[in-house]
Order: structure tokens, then sequence, then C-alpha cells
């Protein structure tokens, strides 16, 4: 039986993040930083990012978890929270990971919109670990704002809404949706995330999930892989079979997807 994580709050300024860490029972053979999708999203994956990440632990690898600010038990609102307040919490995470677990491969896992937080230069270093990755930040946001939309139109009321909404978050003012207050910091800074190569070229384990056998990757996958693989990354992508589990009205388990997960980082 696994230990139970330890779990603490990391200082940031007057603030402070919830962590968990995942730690091995031997030496570390890596150390994971797991970085959660956006909005309501996170909430319909936290029961699989715990299971792996005990899987990862039993495996060998420390992994960190970090509620970024402004989501789960972290500091402040998330109508508060910004892109670049974010990218500060993955530097903290690293950071910490640095002075706890040092002399280890790094790697950033992301999941959805996590990838395209993950994707960044980040001074040192890192191994990307891609769950379902979105590839584009300003698709990810219509996504978001799509919520509302859908919910107005039922009541007949979603004429224009959509411009409105952008409107409203382009003069610098949030936009409530689906119960979450989206500032306009943190759209923005979505909205020009994009899932592409930087930094030292390290390894990428891109992984999806399909109910289907034959299940193929899209040609946007496909072409953003090209993009890692032409600036020297090692790429491999693999398809599990599971449940669109972030999404899904109940909570769904994809344990396909934890196999191949432990299978990758060894």
């Amino acid at each position: 039986m696994n230990a139970a994580p330890d779990v603490f709050f990391l200082p940031t300024g007057s603030e402070q993040r919830l962590c968990l860490f995942h730690a091995p029972a031997g030496a570390p053979r890596s150390r994971v930083l797991y970085l959660h999708p956006f909005a309501e999203e996170m909430n319909k994956s936290r029961r699989m990012a715990a299971l792996a990440c005990r899987a990862l632990a039993a495996a060998g690898h420390a992994v960190l978890q970090i509620d970024l600010r402004g989501c789960g038990d972290s500091s402040a609102d998330f109508g508060d929270a910004t892109w670049a307040d974010w990218q500060a919490d993955v530097h903290l995470g690293l950071d910490w990971l640095d002075r706890r677990v040092p002399e280890a491969p790094l790697w950033l896992w992301g999941l959805r919109a996590g990838a395209l937080l993950a994707a960044g230069d980040w001074g040192r270093p890192v191994n990307h670990l891609f769950w379902q990755p979105m590839t584009n930040g300003k698709l990810a946001l219509q996504q978001f704002l799509r919520l509302k939309l859908a919910a107005e139109m039922a009541s007949g009321a979603g004429k224009g809404l959509m411009d409105q909404m952008k409107a409203e978050l382009a003069a610098g003012r949030p936009v409530d949706i689906a119960g979450y207050r989206l500032g306009a910091g943190l759209a923005s800074g979505l909205e020009g995330a994009r899932l592409l190569p930087t930094g030292t070229p390290g390894r990428v384990e891109w992984l999806e999930l399909s109910t289907r056998e034959d299940a193929v990757l899209t040609p946007v996958s496909e072409q953003a892989l090209a993009s890692w693989q032409e600036a020297g990354w090692a790429v491999r992508a693999r398809i599990a079979q599971g449940p669109g589990f972030w999404a899904t009205s109940e909570i769904e388990l994809a344990p396909a997807l934890i196999d191949l997960t432990v299978e990758a980082l060894s």
C-alpha cells in the first residue's frame, strides 16, 4: 500500500498554494510536477490524477501536485487569477522539487489546458508528459465561453452573447461562466497559449484517450507532434482506451491511461 501523500501549503508572498507530494519508497527515478486542467475539468479529473500519482510513486517517481492560484484550496478566487500567476506557480513547484528532490530527471505533466501551461521555457531541462493536450489556447477559451452560450441559447437569449463576452474581456472586465468568474488576465493568457516547443529538447510522452479500438491521432495532434520532433525533441505518442473523464457527467476512470503513463516514464 502506498503511503499517504504529504499535504502542505507552499507560501508565495502573502498567499499560499496547496500541494500534495507523493514520495517514492527509495531514490526517485524522476521528479514530476502535475499541472491540472482548466475550471470544472480540474474537479472531474481529481480522482484520476490522484490514482496516477499513487501509481507513479509506487513505480519510483516523486510527484508534486499543486493547486494553481484561485483553484482548489489555494489562495485567491478563480476570477483573480491570471495566466502569469499560473506560470509563477509552475516556477514555484519546480523550485520546490529542485530543493526537495535534486538530481533526478524532471517532468512536467499537463492535462488538457495544463499541457498549454507546461509548454514553456522554465530555465532548466524538462521532459513533458501530456494527457489529452490542448494545442491551441484560443480554441480552449472559445470552448469554455460556449458553456455559457449553450445555456443562454437554451433559453432563447444567446444571440450576440459570444461577441459580448469577448468585448467584456477585451475591456478588462470579468465574465461569469458555468459557476466560474473568468478574469481578463487569465482569458488573454490562455488565448495566446500554444503547445509549441521551447527550451532545451528532451522527451515528450503524448498520451490520448479514446473509446474506439481503432482510434488514431487527429491531424491537429499530428501537426503539433511534428513541430516538437522538428525542434529536436524525442517524441512518442500513444492512445489508451477509456472515457474522456475530464468532461463526463459522472466521475469516470481510465485505468489503461494510468498503466500507459507508468510505462511511459519507465
